[in-house]
């Protein structure tokens, strides 16, 4: 049997770490993050267990990695769904409510979330992050900023204030009202995006997420030097 072709094992890289991304996403969600181990993960994405230290640091980077990848892709398919437009208004919405809607059906792995970033470690920009923050300063444009390197960063702070308000533990507030504070600010009509109405699964986060994680590899976030 002929060795394998360099384009043929960088495939199966991408694939084992899509895996990887994939398993800290589904365990986190179900589990939370003290509970899920490195172990559990690699074992779910049917991984050896020394692979995962091959692709992350440690288990904060790969959950937070996970996290941005999973709001990343949920941020370009809500953009991109039919109908299909180039109306910065309806932009804007749909991103709004596609950043909520994962504070509302996926309260225990967004709160996970939050609380990593809060941590000593704090944000780590990795590839899945800088695609998140590539599609939201688009947005902005389209919105019709005059200054996306100032406004950006605003809009990034207040969709994660409203996702920390909807997932705070023992005082939640509902997102309807956070979303009608958001479109007020961005002067949407509450009929553009998907109302939650329109959207809302009870907070189940049951859904097939294989299709958020099966193409587009990318390298790991930081050093390989650490291990969790």
């Amino acid at each position: 049997m002929s060795p394998r072709s360099a384009s043929v094992n960088e495939e199966l890289r991408r694939r084992s770490r899509e895996r990887l991304l994939q398993a800290a996403v589904e365990l986190v969600s179900e589990r939370g993050y003290d509970a899920t181990t490195l172990g559990d993960i690699a074992d779910r994405a049917g991984s050896a267990r020394g692979l995962v230290s091959y692709y992350f640091p440690g288990k904060r980077q790969l959950v937070q990695s996970a996290v941005h990848r999973l709001m990343h892709r949920t941020l370009e398919e809500a953009l991109e769904r039919e109908p299909r437009t180039e109306d910065g208004r309806e932009r804007m919405a749909r991103a709004i409510d596609a950043i909520l809607g994962l504070a509302r059906d996926r309260p225990v792995l967004m709160r996970q979330h939050m609380a990593g970033i809060l941590q000593a470690e704090g944000f780590m920009q990795c590839p899945e992050q800088r695609r998140l923050a590539e599609l939201l300063r688009d947005t902005m444009a389209r919105h019709g900023s005059s200054d996306v390197a100032s406004d950006y960063p605003m809009l990034r702070a207040l969709l994660m204030g409203a996702v920390y308000a909807a997932v705070v533990p023992g005082a939640p507030m509902p997102v309807p009202v956070l979303r009608a504070e958001l479109f007020k600010r961005y002067r949407l009509d509450r009929e553009l995006g998907l109302p939650p109405e329109a959207g809302a699964r009870g907070g189940r986060g049951d859904e097939d997420l294989s299709r958020f994680f099966a193409t587009g590899g990318a390298p790991e976030c930081g050093p390989r030097d650490q291990s969790k």
